[in-house]
């Protein structure tokens, strides 16, 4: 759903970049507070978040490349705002997918850099907004077990997705260069992206499921499913009356729940290397066989007229356009070569983010720590 150039007039892309940019700088300060441990998780999960937000970024730049087909002549691919939100945090989540979307736009000339707000607005913003929320929502009224966060991390997906053809929908009926139907847009890019939410909704929960199975510390969205156990006590005064009393550990609210971390200072070494293989094996291997066919922005935009007045983009002769090595004759080492330098820079530059807001985070605390013990 990368929206090029030339489909959004200048007046709404500015105002898209305006909203991004506040949406970005609102998920710097969350993000810091999420890399900190405040809220579900504490300190100890932060030491586990901050290392695998980068990570996430990568995987997602490198899932992205995996065109699936969904209907006839067209395919769709993950746009992963459901998949950060879940495992590192909504603020966390809308920065990934900005970073994805950056890359994309400045390395490989997918998505226009005029309009980089549209979509960073459209596939970060709404994406993950809709999803974390919907998230939320259903893990509250779900039993809570491990399989429900799968459950919710599936339904919250599926439905990201045509949220977020709405958002393109109602951005082109503001601005579109290309007079068209909206309604016919609209029909359009619904009706494709709910069968590309399927697809989304399956990549998102098997990976949510993937990591809860092995590390369900990890997952953001599953923390604090535990409730403090309780010890009954009788007191003597009064023989028959048992009394509760807090216990220092947490029990499981059911058999099968995700248990609270246990362990703050266990490793993430292991979790993330596989991770790291599977984002290059993803980028580097499986995306020569991704689908070929348009995805539905594309198919939609072709068949109702909206890319009448597509530019071109500005960095459509980069060494790394349209996903493949210039001056490398054989497709499958030259679209492999593109997708390792993807998943490597897009892994610098997010881990990069992500470890300097946890520094700034901590440096800011340390002076208020020095307050209140001097008082």
């Amino acid at each position: 759903m990368h929206v090029p150039d030339g489909f959004i007039n200048a007046p709404v892309s500015v105002a898209a970049g305006a909203v991004a940019a506040a949406a970005v700088a609102v998920s710097l300060r969350g993000a810091r507070r999420e890399l900190a441990g405040a809220g579900q998780g504490g300190a100890a999960a932060a030491e586990r978040t901050a290392p695998l937000a980068g990570l996430v970024a990568a995987f997602i730049f490198a899932v992205q490349m995996l065109n699936f087909p969904v209907a006839a002549g067209t395919s769709g691919h993950l746009l992963g705002g459901a998949l950060a939100a879940i495992l590192v945090g909504p603020y966390t989540g809308v920065l990934c997918v900005s970073v994805v979307l950056l890359m994309q736009g400045v390395l490989f000339a997918d998505g226009g850099l005029t309009a980089l707000g549209v979509n960073i607005t459209d596939m970060a913003i709404v994406t993950t907004v809709v999803a974390y929320a919907l998230f939320r929502g259903l893990v509250k009224v779900l039993p809570r077990r491990r399989s429900s966060i799968t459950v919710a991390s599936f339904v919250s997906a599926l439905l990201s997705v045509p949220a977020a053809a709405v958002a393109f929908t109602a951005l082109y009926a503001l601005g579109g260069t290309a007079d068209v139907a909206i309604g016919k847009v609209f029909t359009a890019m619904v009706g494709v992206h709910v069968l590309i939410g399927i697809g989304e909704a399956a990549i998102t929960a098997l990976t949510v499921g993937a990591v809860i199975a092995v590390r369900p510390d990890l997952v953001y969205g599953a923390r604090g499913l535990t409730k403090p156990l309780e010890l009954r006590t009788s007191p003597l005064a009064s023989p028959g009356a048992a009394e509760p009393v807090a216990a220092a550990t947490a029990a499981p609210a059911a058999d099968d729940a995700a248990p609270a971390p246990a362990t703050p200072r266990r490793s993430t070494r292991h979790v993330w290397l596989a991770g790291i293989a599977a984002a290059l094996v993803c980028a580097g291997g499986v995306s020569y066989y991704a689908s070929a066919s348009p995805d539905g922005l594309e198919k939609v935009a072709h068949d109702q007229g909206i890319d009448a007045k597509t530019e071109d983009h500005a960095t459509k002769d980069s060494p790394l356009a349209d996903y493949s090595v210039k001056d490398i004759a054989d497709p499958r080492l030259s679209g492999g070569l593109a997708g390792v330098v993807g998943v490597g820079a897009t892994l610098a530059v997010g881990t990069g983010v992500f470890v300097v807001l946890r520094r700034r985070r901590n440096t800011g605390a340390q002076p208020a720590a020095r307050q209140t013990e001097n008082a």
